[in-house]
C-alpha cells in the first residue's frame, strides 16, 4: 500500500477524525430501513451466483436474495464441492434424502444434480418456499417460521405456533436474519458503532510492529501481527471475536459506502472487485481516508491511505453480526494478508 504517512501522526489527530466523524453522523443513527426489493451488496456474492440468488431470491415473500445468500454462505460459504461430515453436499447442503424429495432442475438441462449450482440454489429456494407454505397459517413472522421449519420441521413450528423453544432452533433464526443484513444493500444510513473507538485504540498502540503472515499477537511471535490477525485482536479487546480470515470478517456486519464511512469501520482490498471470498487484506479505517494496517513482509504495522484501486468496500462491524458467521468454513489462500 502506498501513502504511509508515518509514525508520527500524533494520537490527537486520530482523536479528532473520531469525535469529528461520531458528531457528525449523530443524527444518523437510526436511520436504516426503508422497504422495496432487496438489493444485494457490491461483491457479497461471488459474481458467478449473483444472478442465480438475486432471481431465485425473489420466489416467495418469505424469503429474499439477502436471506438466500445468508443460507448459502452459512452452510458452504460458496464451495459447490464441499461434503459435510453428515454428507450433506454442495452449495446448499442437501442431504442425499432431501435432495430426492426436493431438488429441482434449475437450469432444465435434463438432470437434477446437487453439485451444480445452477440446480442447488433454485433447490434452496424453492425449499425454503415449500416449507414457508407448510407453516403458512402459523402466527408470527413468516420468514422466522420458515426458516424455523427449516432447522426444527414444520410439525414443531405448527405445535408451538411459531418459532418452537429449543436453543439451536433459535439460533439458527437469529444468526441468518442477523447474517442477511451483511448481504443486503444498505438503504439509508448504516448505524454507527460505538465500540469503534476503542479498537482503534488497541491498534494505535501496535504502530511500529512489525508485520508476520499468520501472527496472531501471541509473545511467542514478538506480538506480531498479519492484517487480518491485527483487526481480529482490535476487535476482540472490545469484546467482539471476529473470524480469523479477512474475507469471512467482511461479513460481520452491514457495508457502508465509501463517503460513509467512519472510524473503526474494517476496510476491504481485492484483485477482485467482484467477489468477497477473494478479499486479501483488511485494514481499520481510522477517517480522513487512512486506515491503521499491518502491511506486508518487512514492513510495520502503519497508516496508510485507502484510496487504492483494489479498494472492496468496507464492513461496520457488529456484536450480533460477529456471532452470525459460520466457524468452519473453507479458507482461500488469499484471504489471511
Amino acid at each position: 500500500m502506498a501513502g504511509a504517512i508515518g509514525l508520527g501522526l500524533s494520537l490527537g489527530f486520530i482523536a479528532l477524525l473520531v469525535v469529528g466523524t461520531y458528531s457528525a453522523a449523530a443524527g444518523l443513527a437510526g436511520g436504516a430501513g426503508g422497504g422495496g426489493a432487496v438489493a444485494l451488496a457490491k461483491g457479497a456474492v461471488p459474481a458467478k451466483y449473483q444472478r442465480l440468488v438475486q432471481e431465485w431470491g425473489n420466489l416467495c415473500p418469505a424469503i429474499n436474495p439477502a436471506l438466500l445468500a445468508a443460507q448459502l454462505y452459512q452452510e458452504s460459504g460458496w464451495d459447490p464441492d464441499i461434503v459435510s461430515p453428515a454428507q450433506a453436499q454442495g452449495i446448499a447442503q442437501f442431504i442425499p434424502g432431501t435432495w430426492a424429495a426436493h431438488g429441482v432442475d434449475g437450469d432444465k438441462d435434463g438432470d437434477r444434480d446437487v453439485w451444480d449450482p445452477e440446480d442447488a440454489i433454485p433447490s434452496a429456494a424453492t425449499y425454503d418456499c415449500k416449507l414457508a407454505g407448510y407453516v403458512d397459517d402459523v402466527p408470527g413472522d413468516q420468514t422466522k417460521n420458515m426458516l424455523a421449519a427449516y432447522n426444527a420441521g414444520a410439525y414443531a413450528v405448527i405445535k408451538y405456533g411459531g418459532v418452537p423453544p429449543y436453543p439451536e432452533t433459535q439460533n439458527y433464526v437469529k444468526v441468518i436474519t442477523t447474517l442477511q443484513q451483511s448481504f443486503a444493500r444498505p438503504v439509508g444510513r448504516v448505524e454507527p458503532s460505538r465500540q469503534a473507538a476503542s479498537a482503534i485504540y488497541y491498534a494505535q498502540q501496535k504502530l511500529g510492529t512489525k508485520y508476520l503472515w499468520g501472527g496472531n499477537g501471541t509473545p511467542e511471535q514478538q506480538g506480531r501481527f498479519d492484517c487480518s490477525g491485527l483487526t481480529q485482536a482490535a476487535y476482540r479487546s472490545v469484546g467482539i471475536e471476529l473470524p480469523r480470515v479477512a474475507n469471512d470478517q467482511y461479513n460481520a456486519g452491514e457495508h457502508p459506502s465509501r463517503d460513509e464511512l467512519m472510524p473503526g469501520d474494517l476496510v476491504f482490498f481485492s484483485d477482485d472487485l467482484t467477489n468477497s471470498r477473494a478479499i486479501r487484506h483488511v485494514g481499520l479505517y481510522v477517517g480522513g481516508g487512512y486506515m491503521i494496517n499491518a502491511p506486508y513482509t518487512g514492513a510495520v504495522i502503519r497508516f496508510d491511505k485507502i484510496d487504492t484501486p483494489d479498494y472492496f468496500g468496507a464492513t461496520r462491524v457488529t456484536e450480533d453480526g460477529a456471532k452470525s458467521l459460520p466457524t468452519d468454513l473453507p479458507t482461500e489462500r488469499n484471504s489471511g494478508g
